[in-house]
């Protein structure tokens, strides 16, 4: 699969997304996480939630419902994810985005 996100970025360390299809990088900060994520298959965030998340599509399209409201978003838009509330997500294959946590330990470098 090919990224469209630059050398700089695909040499951060992997993060371990538990999605199939999906292949992430992560930027960590002592309080917050960064996550560089694409998805070369379509694939289903099942209800969860976390610290506050802020996302810009960088590529294809993603549906998400936040707090029982559901949103669609496309390359360009951005939303954001209040702390604690629940979310889900339908996302399209050939998705990218770029992430913010306001989680230090949202997800962890693959070993």
């Amino acid at each position: 699969m090919s990224s469209v996100f630059p050398r700089s970025i695909l040499d951060l360390p992997e993060a371990d997304v538990p999605l199939k299809g999906a292949r992430a990088h992560l930027s960590q900060g002592s309080d917050h996480q960064v996550v560089f994520m694409e998805f070369e298959a379509d694939a289903v965030v099942p209800p969860h939630s976390h610290g506050a998340q802020w996302g810009v599509v960088v590529a294809g399209s993603i549906e998400l419902v936040i707090g029982g409201r559901r949103h669609a978003f496309a390359r360009g838009d951005s939303y954001f994810i209040p702390e604690g509330v629940e979310h889900s997500a339908r996302v399209s294959e050939g998705y990218a985005e770029v992430a913010f946590f306001a989680d230090r330990d949202r997800y962890r470098a693959r070993e």
